[in-house]
């Protein structure tokens, strides 16, 4: 009879007979789960060794920590990235600490002149299923976690003959370059998941008020000098702990991510860990009574997505937390276009789209479509600007006054050619200048809400991925056709109930964030004042009603195309009035709600 005893997410063993094997879809499912489970359990952990680290130094705690063995002081050292690690190992030595070490690391710090002892000298076991058993040893692990603050510990190491480590220096293998390099077999993936190493920084986390624990270069210097100046600081030594636990949640934030894939499962798994990354603290959020932070997501699936996220900012002030929210508005929107486009976006609604093959005057157009708003927005294009328009944008003025020279808080471009770039720091000393990659479709969308997170697919459609079928006895010109679909296009990005007007691939005005749809077309008509006769309207949603309501309101102010999704009870009032006024009506039979 064979036995196991498994605990799942908190819950009760289970003890397990024999049972049939396991397909492997079947065990790399368990181990995506598992793997899941463990990162989420990390998660809380990290946050709450973060939220913890308070408290006065213990008196001559920290001389206690001599090695069990004769007041040996011993450092641990494994290490993928071997970044500084000749100054790591040297400044240790200066200390009097023996170097204790691996494989690659070894001969590393041995070639910088350091003294090293094997771990092999230590646990008198040579590695082994090549290099996957090197370190998981009790002559390691028990140095490592005794306490030294307890005497039965100390006596079971002097028992055994196993000696304390007072410092552990690790980090990871590659795992995640490994994976995002390009195609990498399953085999391979697996074997360059870390098993050594992160059982050795939780070892060491775990026990770090007797074991100081570094898993990046950047903090060695801080070590060295700690340990120089014979610091008692717990602060320091929960705050390397912290580092470490969040270091191995990431990682296998990574593992489980990838193996998830392997599965061919569903979009959404049962439980998933999302790894951020700060990389900025932010003035304030949406108000200045608000503090807040900018995070880049280190999820695989977002490799080379591109995105305001990885944006770089050639000059300017700082971005904003509502910044970062305006130029990915802008910058989703003007990614969606082919030929060239300037998109004007003000409080995450574009109020100005204009195509044109001169990008010139598709500027000109989208300021034109809505000035008053433009004035203070985001400006994005999806070409490279060059001199000619970066002086364009520098000196343009405000067609409403035709003086007034346009103010922007950000310009976000794929490209700059040298001058464009120093014309257009010549505008400014504040204008934020980003340069951004396109942003990738089929993405995974979070969105928080109180308690809890909702996950959805982008919203990558395009004109070309949809039927555009006629509804009304008039069927669209082909110039109609293309002023429906500009709009469209437009469309899903302003914020719902939505409404857009264009005509020759060009925005002309638009109605957003309204409770009902009559005032959001209401809105969208002033804008476009007597250019919307003859123009394309394109709606996010089906029309409720038709009869003295948004259809006919449209129809009677002279438009010639409306573009909706349908699905209403009311669809052939819609059909009727559109028919009564000779105009066009498209349905897509798509949907696109923002929110």
């Amino acid at each position: 009879m064979v036995c196991a005893a498994i605990s799942v997410a908190g819950g009760p063993a289970t003890s397990l007979s024999r049972r049939p094997a396991l397909g492997l879809h079947s065990r790399r499912l368990l181990w995506a789960r598992a793997t899941s489970q463990y990162t989420y359990t990390m998660s809380r952990v990290a946050p709450r060794l973060s939220s913890t680290m308070v408290g006065a130094p213990t008196p001559d705690h920290d001389e206690a920590r001599a090695g069990a063995q004769g007041g040996v002081k011993q450092a641990l050292i494994s290490l993928s990235d071997k970044t500084d690690l000749a100054n790591l190992g040297n400044g240790l030595q200066s200390l009097g600490f023996s170097i204790i070490s691996t494989g690659g690391t070894a001969s590393s710090l041995e070639a910088a002149g350091v003294n090293v002892t094997k771990v092999e000298q230590i646990t008198h076991f040579p590695e082994m299923l090549d290099g996957r058993v090197k370190t998981l040893h009790p002559s390691i692990h028990g140095g490592i976690l005794a306490r030294r603050d307890q005497e039965h510990h100390l006596k079971a190491l002097n028992e055994h003959g196993i000696g304390t480590f007072d410092v552990v220096v690790v980090n990871l293998y590659p795992f995640y370059d490994k994976v995002t390099s390009g195609a990498i077999s399953f085999e391979d993936g697996i074997e360059n998941i870390d098993i050594g190493g992160p059982t050795l920084i939780r070892a060491a986390a775990k026990n770090h008020k007797d074991v100081l624990v570094v898993v990046d270069h950047h903090d060695y210097p801080a070590l060295l000098k700690y340990l120089q100046e014979k610091q008692a600081d717990p602060q320091f030594r929960r705050m390397l702990a912290w580092k470490a636990f969040q270091h191995v949640a990431s990682y296998d934030s990574a593992v489980s991510e990838w193996l998830w894939k392997q599965t061919n499962r569903d979009t959404f798994p049962p439980s998933f860990t999302v790894p951020l990354s700060m990389k900025s603290t932010l003035r304030y959020g949406e108000n200045p009574h608000q503090k807040a932070a900018f995070y880049g997501d280190r999820s695989l699936s977002l490799v080379n997505a591109g995105g305001i996220a990885t944006a770089v900012q050639h000059h300017g002030k700082e971005m904003s937390y509502n910044n970062y929210l305006d130029a990915d508005a802008a910058w989703n929107c003007v990614s969606e276009f082919e030929n060239p486009t300037c998109v004007v976006v003000k409080h995450t609604n574009p109020c100005g789209v204009a195509s044109r093959q001169d990008v010139l005057e598709a500027y000109r157009l989208a300021v034109k479509a809505d000035p008053v708003s433009a004035f203070g927005g985001i400006v994005a294009f999806n070409t490279t600007i060059d001199e000619d328009l970066a002086k364009e944008i520098r000196e343009f003025r405000s067609p409403t006054d035709g003086e007034t020279r346009m103010f922007y808080e950000i310009v976000v471009a794929p490209g700059y050619t040298e001058k464009g770039l120093e014309v257009l720091k010549g505008k400014s000393k504040t204008l934020r200048i980003l340069e951004a990659k396109r942003s990738g479709k089929n993405m995974l969308s979070l969105r928080q809400v109180s308690g809890g997170w909702l996950a959805q697919q982008s919203d990558d459609l395009a004109p070309e991925d949809i039927t555009f079928t006629t509804g009304s006895e008039r069927a669209p010109t082909d110039s109609e056709l293309s002023d429906a679909k500009f709009a469209w296009l437009c469309v899903k990005h302003v914020k719902s109930n939505a409404i857009v007007i264009a005509k020759d691939n060009c925005m002309l005005g638009m109605g957003s964030g309204q409770p009902n749809r009559v005032d959001s077309l209401r809105i969208a008509f002033r804008k476009a004042g007597e250019a919307a006769k003859g123009a394309a309207l394109a709606s996010d949603a089906f029309f409720p009603f038709a009869w003295k309501d948004a259809v006919e309101e449209a129809c009677e102010n002279g438009i010639g195309t409306i573009a909706q999704p349908g699905g209403s009870m009311r669809d052939k009032d819609a059909v009727d009035c559109c028919n009564k006024y000779g105009v066009s009506l498209l349905f897509t039979g798509v949907r696109h709600f923002r929110h």
